[in-house]
């Protein structure tokens, strides 16, 4: 298969890569065929250290045989079974080991296949909530600068990343964004949340004085922003959130897309922080990324103001073919089994401290303008190659491919989010194959 696709690089013309400068790839096309723990293997045969998992989805390392296993099984069971007015065991088992690891009052579980759709369903979700509770004026949806919550229309809407946006027009109408909390001169290598900053929160006020309390259904944002290049948090931001939609009847959605299953420390940010959204969606960790599978946590007060009504109606038309599917319920089933028999929902809580020291330990590099950490995630912030903004971080991408070392890059920002299971001794591999990369004048 590598020596067809060496010589013959016109096969890979058909598919319409995401988010890929697909010109540039299929010119020296980068491509896995194998994973085993914490390390690819390419199809000329090199070792490349998982930097990423994946694409922040990998949190237990690959292809671990317990997880392998329950699909394998699953598979030659039941491969299928119609979610709408039926179901299978497995859906139920799953969702009541979310819950059992959710944070106090999440008690329900909607399922959907991506980050994306758990991100469209939480919004449908606050939309017809306060419908449900005769408060059908709260229409406006409020997200973030700078936020990622996926790319379907919902998300994007609330999603405040340009380049994500630009191209597609007006999208959902009756959403404002609050600002985004970077503030690189005041918080520049932070070690952990920032100590300034907590006052943007209070743009949330100035928000509501300008539509009105009783027209805005939700704010959404992420506890930790991943995708735009890891901004944490100040201290007490988002605490302060919480207080202002409690205080107007405002639903507060936690994005943990990212977050989740264990990324900071804790099975979820809410948890980390010790702030409780109403609403929390999750996808990429519940089933280790190896299928897809999304879910949407709501408290009981939510779920249960839907439940009214005669008995025999939908009580909520939303859902999608493959919701709780059964493979991959089985699959979210063996990331759970490995995640606490391995201790890798707090894992990172652990090695936290040895990641940060040594992710700071790049400070004296050429070009790196910014270093941030929490959890198991960092950023290194590079400044720009003048007129060729993303080059020098997407430079960096590639030459760290090459020398064996999978990395992440959103603008001019490497971002950094192994598997759980990274040792100590990987953690000194990955940050020495990238102090060359960055001294290699990129």
């Amino acid at each position: 298969m590598s020596n067809r696709l060496n010589t013959t690089p016109n096969d890979l013309r058909a598919f319409w890569m995401p988010f890929t400068a697909n010109r540039q790839f299929k010119k020296e096309p980068r491509l896995f065929v194998g994973a085993k723990d914490m390390y690819y293997t390419t199809h000329d045969g090199r070792q490349v250290l998982d930097g990423t998992a994946g694409l922040w989805c990998v949190n237990a390392g690959h292809c671990r045989p317990k997880i392998t296993e329950a699909i394998r099984e699953q598979a030659g069971e039941l491969d299928y079974a119609p979610a709408f007015q039926l179901g299978h065991p497995k859906a139920f088992e799953l969702a009541n080991r979310l819950v059992d690891i959710a944070p106090d009052g999440m008690s329900h579980v909607f399922y959907t296949n991506s980050g994306s759709e758990s991100v469209d369903t939480a919004l449908k979700i606050a939309l017809a909530y306060q419908r449900v509770k005769g408060e059908g004026t709260r229409f406006r949806l409020i997200g973030r600068e700078r936020g990622y919550h996926g790319i379907n229309f919902g998300g994007m809407s609330v999603g405040g990343i340009v380049g994500n946006r630009k191209m597609f027009g007006t999208l959902l109408t009756g959403v404002d964004h609050l600002p985004h909390t970077h503030q690189p001169a005041k918080n520049a290598f932070t070690k952990g949340q920032p100590e300034h900053g907590v006052e943007l929160a209070d743009e949330l006020e100035r928000i509501v004085a300008l539509h009105d309390a009783s027209t805005i259904a939700a704010v959404i944002v992420e506890p930790v922003a991943g995708s735009t290049g890891v901004l944490i948090p100040p201290k007490g931001y988002l605490q302060r959130l919480r207080e202002i939609c409690t205080k107007h009847g405002i639903l507060l959605i936690f994005d943990e897309v990212i977050t989740g299953f264990g990324r900071l420390g804790a099975p979820f940010a809410a948890q980390y922080f010790d702030v409780k959204p109403d609403i929390i969606t999750t996808a990429k960790g519940l089933t280790n990324g190896v299928i897809p599978m999304g879910a949407v946590f709501v408290t009981s007060e939510i779920h249960d103001a839907f439940m009214t009504g005669p008995e025999h109606l939908i009580e909520f038309a939303h859902g999608y073919t493959y919701s709780g599917n059964p493979i991959a319920s089985a699959a979210g089933l063996g990331t759970l089994d490995t995640y606490k028999e391995e201790g890798l929902l707090t894992r990172a809580s652990e090695l936290a401290p040895y990641w940060e020291e040594q992710l700071h330990s790049l400070r004296d590099c050429p070009n790196v303008i910014d270093i941030r950490n929490i959890g198991l995630i960092g950023a290194i912030e590079l400044q720009p190659i003048a007129g060729e903004p993303t080059k020098r971080a997407f430079n960096a991408f590639l030459q760290a491919y090459n020398d064996g070392l999978l990395i992440r890059t959103t603008g001019d920002i490497i971002a950094l989010s192994p598997p759980l299971i990274i040792t100590r001794d990987q953690i000194d591999e990955l940050f020495a194959k990238l102090r060359k990369v960055l001294m290699n004048n990129i």
